[in-house]
């Protein structure tokens, strides 16, 4: 095993930069998941550390030892691509040796290398079939079982089940949790699914436009997002997001008016940095809505649409001033199923649950953290 440490990486095609100075560290045996939208640079990230893109400037260590220049087979790295690349005349055992023979390991080491691989991977009585006769999942093990194989200081997976349906995504993430279990390596995994990233991180790595935007547990960039851009990436249906101006500021909290209605909203927050006027960005994701409570922090909505997922129902509700309705998430046991479009509907946001952020879009400390809703 080994730690991964970063130091001002950057890289750039002529004058065209893709990563901007990454620092960062990879801790031994740590699951890293690197984030973000699609052409934020997570995978040319993840090709550096291989060394698919050569690095234009700052320092890359593995293990202690800077790599730089050190080409990927001498890394102690091995690799598993969102394609499987399966050689399909061969069957699974000679696609998972291949590598130990070009290597000339001795025969002996190659089965049992492969076995034990493929028992971990539960595919030990798949070893005599051609990769045409197995699904999406079993493809995938196959890859996996080649880089376990070879027994790397570190795994790095590129969007390793963007190929796959749904319900097998599920199951996989489950797989890649228990595998990390069980080999106890360092592994840095790419996606653009901020759902696999939740379920399966130690830490995230939230990248935007080459820059890293925050590192933290899942948890941590959930509930304490450190911008805008974090805040309305992580979390599943994304965070509502409303413009407003602040009208008061007191010890604990702060007054906010909404530009598009005047309503005003209370948020538990410190606003020591902030003064009357200043424009902000108030913030709730869409499982702290309520329904009815109040007078304060109340807003008035009409239902525009519901989608009902038997435990979940989600209501889409128009309000003053912003270009897409907000987004509320309520327990269908309690008889939210029941809404309908055009359905008047009182929503309270517990100051609590309140994001407030800036001008700049930092947030603002949260005071408080939110009890979801029963």
């Amino acid at each position: 095993m080994a730690d991964v440490r970063l130091t001002g990486v950057e890289k750039a095609y002529g004058d065209i930069r893709i990563l901007h100075g990454i620092d960062l560290e990879i801790r031994d045996g740590e699951f890293m998941v690197f984030v973000g939208p699609s052409g934020c640079g997570k995978s040319t990230l993840l090709r550096s550390i291989a060394g698919l893109e050569e690095i234009t400037g700052g320092e890359l260590k593995i293990g202690g030892r800077v790599v730089n220049d050190v080409p990927p087979s001498e890394r102690g790295i091995a690799m598993v691509f969102q394609s499987y690349a399966l050689y399909p005349h061969m069957n699974l055992f000679d696609n998972m040796a291949f590598g130990l023979k070009l290597a000339k390991v001795p025969k002996a080491e190659i089965e049992t290398a492969v076995r034990n691989a493929a028992k971990i991977l539960h595919i030990e009585h798949l070893l005599d079939r051609k990769p045409k006769d197995l699904s999406g999942g079993q493809r995938q093990r196959v890859a996996i079982g080649r880089a376990i194989v070879r027994k790397p200081e570190v795994f790095l997976f590129d969007e390793p089940l963007s190929n796959l349906d749904a319900a097998l995504r599920v199951r996989m993430r489950y797989e890649f949790s228990k595998l990390h279990e069980d080999l106890k390596t360092t592994m840095i995994y790419v996606t653009h699914d901020q759902v696999e990233a939740m379920t399966l991180a130690d830490r995230i790595v939230v990248l935007s436009a080459g820059k890293v935007e925050q590192v933290g547990s899942p948890l941590e960039l959930y509930e304490h997002p450190r911008n805008l851009f974090v805040a309305g990436f992580i979390g599943s249906p994304k965070m509502n997001f409303i413009a407003g101006e602040v009208i008061a500021v007191a010890a604990g909290d702060i007054d906010v008016k909404l530009a598009g209605s005047g309503a005003v909203l209370k948020a538990r927050v410190d606003g020591s940095s902030m003064k009357a006027g200043d424009k902000v960005t108030i913030g709730v994701r869409p499982e702290h809505i309520r329904q009815g409570g109040g007078p304060d922090n109340l807003l008035q909505s009409t239902v525009a649409f519901v989608e009902s997922l038997g435990g979940l129902t989600f209501a889409y509700c128009p309000y003053p001033g912003l270009d897409e309705p907000l987004t509320c998430q309520f327990e269908g046991r309690n008889g939210c199923d029941r809404l309908r479009s055009g359905q008047a509907l009182d929503l309270h946001l517990p100051p609590e649950a309140l994001y407030v952020f800036d001008a700049d879009g930092h947030a603002l400390r949260r005071l408080a953290a939110p009890e979801l809703h029963a």
